[in-house]
């Protein structure tokens, strides 16, 4: 059944004396139309960190974004972590938001690999990441993530990195599948990061999820037997306040491995899940119509939608 809980939203005002700032001192912040990139869609007022062409459904399900994407290995001998791959985009410049996507229990970096290049080529600087142990549980994923997002910003801060320069510190993600997807949710309680978007999450209770303030999306797989989202995305999702931006989407006939991607369920984990990271890291709000306008039922991948649109 379709529902969507209304609640009150608004972008923040920006300030008068904002807006006699020059083009070159939002370049150095990250901030402005268009996040320093300088190919915005026409975005006058108002566009939070706005970068890159006008959103579609064929850009949002094309097998890459506009941007053209570098990668940089991380040795497995990082601390706090088990090394990974940066993503970054090319073509575009400026402070960038950044995410760090996780796998799930007894997996690899390879099982989430797909959403590095896909984020990077809309316009994030992507770490997807090995853990320290394929056994570790959500409570050490959890303390991976913020290893692998402190990483992201010591290498932002050298000047001889790949992406010197590159990371808005301010504007931090999370994806995480399984139990990736549990320490993503646990991070999401610490107010650390801006947007969440946990894939089939598995996590021992919801309880520490009441106090999610952080924009969350989660995906769901309708039978998933590992994760059953009846005791685990489902309560999770609940249990998030009606008063943070929020949403619930199970893939129809899914099973637990539904939302690594590089699968049949590409098109709607692309179309949302690059949506909710440009409207909630890059306050892009030209991404709001697809993740709140359609009935997203209708879609025969989307076997139920839940949601607290507008955000």
């Amino acid at each position: 059944m379709f529902k969507q809980i209304g609640k009150k939203s608004a972008l923040s005002l920006i300030a008068a004396g904002s807006l006699m700032l020059s083009a070159s001192a939002f370049a150095i912040s990250g901030g402005g139309n268009d996040g320093g990139g300088g190919d915005d869609g026409g975005c006058e007022s108002d566009c939070g960190f706005e970068r890159g062409p006008d959103p579609s459904v064929s850009i949002l399900e094309s097998s890459r974004g506009p941007y053209s994407v570098r990668t940089s290995n991380v040795s497995s001998f990082v601390s706090g972590f088990g090394g990974g791959t940066i993503h970054y985009p090319t073509g575009t410049t400026g402070t960038m938001a950044a995410v760090v996507v996780i796998p799930g229990f007894a997996s690899s970096e390879s099982s989430i690999a797909w959403w590095g290049p896909k984020l990077a080529s809309h316009g994030f600087v992507v770490m997807t990441i090995d853990t320290n142990s394929g056994f570790d549980q959500p409570a050490s994923r959890a303390n991976q993530i913020n290893s692998a997002l402190d990483y992201l910003i010591d290498q932002s801060n050298s000047g001889s990195s790949a992406i010197s320069g590159m990371v808005d510190t301010t504007r931090l993600g999370v994806v995480g599948w399984s139990m990736g997807g549990g320490g993503t949710l646990r991070v999401a309680t610490e107010g650390r990061i801006k947007a969440a978007i946990p894939l089939a999450p598995w996590d021992t209770s919801s309880l520490q999820f009441r106090s999610i303030s952080t924009p969350t999306l989660i995906f769901a797989c309708e039978n998933d037997t590992i994760a059953p989202v009846r005791s685990h995305a489902d309560p999770f999702y609940d249990a998030i306040p009606d008063s943070t931006d929020k949403a619930f989407v199970e893939i129809n006939g899914g099973s637990h491995y539904c939302g690594n991607g590089g699968n049949s369920y590409n098109d709607v984990l692309s179309r949302l899940g690059v949506s909710w990271m440009k409207l909630h890291l890059d306050q892009d709000q030209r991404y709001n119509e697809f993740v709140c306008g359609p009935r997203h039922e209708s879609d025969r991948d989307i076997s139920e939608y839940r949601g607290t649109c507008p955000y």
